[in-house]
C-alpha cells in the first residue's frame, strides 16, 4: 500500500496493480481504495495510544528502561497493557534500553600448579628497556563482533613491542605478539636475554609453548595474583598519561 501510495500520482493505481499482480503479488485496485478508506482498528488506534505513552515513560526515564521496566512502570500508573505489547511497540519503534551485558571475558586461569614466582612485586620501573616486559590481553567491539587484542609492552619506554589481533583466545593470539616483540627487539640489534616477562595466569602465558618461548629467548617468566585489579595499576596510570596506550588495554 505504502508503494502505490509514492507511486500513484506518477503511475496511476491501476497501472501499478497489474505490473504487481505480473510479477506475482495479487492486489486489485479495490482492495488498494478498500484499504484507504476503511478506518483503522480498534488494535491500531490502541497501539498508536501505547506508544505514545511508552515513549514518554521511555523519555522520562533517559532512555535506559527497556520492555520489562516501560512495563512495569505502565501498570504503576494504571495503565493495563501486556508485557508482550510493549515488547512488540518498542521494537517497532526502535526504542530499546540500555544493556548491562559485560565484555567478553579475557582472563582464564590456567588449570594445574603454576610454579612461577611473582618477580614484579608491583613495581612497574625499569632503569633500561629490555629488563620488565608487561604482557596482557583486552578486546575490541567491531562491526564484525568482538575482536581480541594481545600486546607486549616495554615498561621502560612504555611502546608496544609486540601485538596481535584475533577473533578467538587460543594461545597464538599472546605468542604472536611475543614473537613480534623478540623480532622487533633482535631486528634492533637488541638483546632480550635477561629480561622480565610479567603478565596475569591466562591460560595463554602459563601454556607450555609460550612458557617454552620465553625460556628459548632467555627471559624469566612472572605472574602476578589471580584477579587482582591492583597487579598493573601502576603502569596502566603511567601509560594513559604517556599516551601510548588506551585507557582499557591494560
Amino acid at each position: 500500500m505504502e508503494y502505490i501510495d509514492q507511486y500513484r500520482h506518477e503511475f496511476g493505481v491501476e497501472p501499478i496493480c497489474r505490473t504487481l499482480t505480473a510479477a506475482g503479488t495479487q492486489i486489485a485496485p479495490s482492495t488498494y481504495y478498500a484499504f484507504k478508506t476503511r478506518p483503522p482498528s480498534r488494535r491500531a488506534v490502541r497501539d498508536e495510544e501505547l506508544l505514545l505513552e511508552i515513549h514518554r515513560v521511555h523519555a522520562a526515564n533517559f532512555g535506559v528502561y527497556g520492555a520489562k521496566k516501560v512495563h512495569a512502570q505502565l501498570l504503576r500508573e494504571g495503565i493495563s497493557v501486556a508485557r508482550c505489547t510493549v515488547e512488540r511497540l518498542m521494537r517497532a519503534a526502535g526504542l530499546r534500553g540500555i544493556s548491562r551485558a559485560k565484555g567478553p571475558r579475557t582472563t582464564i586461569s590456567g588449570r594445574g600448579p603454576d610454579d612461577r614466582p611473582e618477580l614484579v612485586e608491583r613495581d612497574f620501573t625499569a632503569t633500561a628497556p629490555n629488563q620488565l616486559w608487561v604482557a596482557d590481553i583486552t578486546y575490541c567491539r567491531t562491526f564484525a563482533g568482538w575482536v581480541y587484542a594481545a600486546f607486549v609492552i616495554d615498561v621502560f619506554s612504555r611502546r608496544v613491542v609486540g601485538w596481535q589481533l584475533s577473533k578467538s583466545l587460543r594461545t597464538d593470539l599472546a605468542l604472536d605478539a611475543l614473537e613480534m616483540g623478540i623480532w622487533t627487539r633482535d631486528h634492533a640489534g637488541q638483546a632480550v636475554a635477561g629480561l622480565t616477562h610479567h603478565s596475569d595466569k591466562g591460560v595463554q602465558y602459563v601454556a607450555i609453548r609460550y612458557t617454552e618461548r620465553l625460556a628459548e629467548a632467555g627471559a624469566a617468566a612472572s605472574v602476578g595474583s589471580t584477579g587482582d585489579s591492583y597487579d598493573c595499576q601502576s603502569l596502566s596510570t603511567r601509560s594513559r598519561e604517556d599516551g601510548v596506550v588506551p585507557a582499557d588495554a591494560v
